[in-house]
């Protein structure tokens, strides 16, 4: 069993920045590679970014490619999500993930463990 807890979200003009966080308990963290998903309003959640178990290597969406930078701090049990020129469109809810390990990570279907989600607003 494993918890998400995401933190971080809120309300932020164009432009801006925010840093979402995700605190895990319960699988040692460090064995996991995790990844963030976005669910717009009405639409489908999608992949966003993910890490792997080191923090060695990354991935993004090409939507989020060169604007957000995940990273994760094993000590802290945490992954986190920055994000830099925020616009209109990247308005969603945030989850973060645990992977199960053997499927490809950008896809839902890899993921066996999900957060409550945090919600970003960006206003134009």
């Amino acid at each position: 069993q494993v918890q998400l807890v995401e933190s971080g979200g809120g309300l932020v003009q164009a432009g801006g920045s925010l840093r979402l966080s995700c605190a895990a308990s319960g699988r040692t963290f460090s064995s996991t590679g995790m990844g963030w998903f976005r669910q717009p309003p009405g639409k489908e959640r999608e992949f966003v970014a993910q890490i792997s178990r080191s923090g060695a290597y990354t991935n993004y969406a090409d939507s989020v490619k060169g604007r957000f930078t995940i990273s994760r701090d094993n000590a802290k049990n945490t992954v986190y999500l920055q994000m830099n020129s925020l616009t209109a469109e990247d308005t969603a809810a945030y989850y973060c993930a645990a992977a199960r390990g053997f499927g490809d990570p950008t896809r839902t279907s890899e993921y066996d463990y999900w957060g409550q989600g945090t919600q970003v607003t960006v206003s134009s």
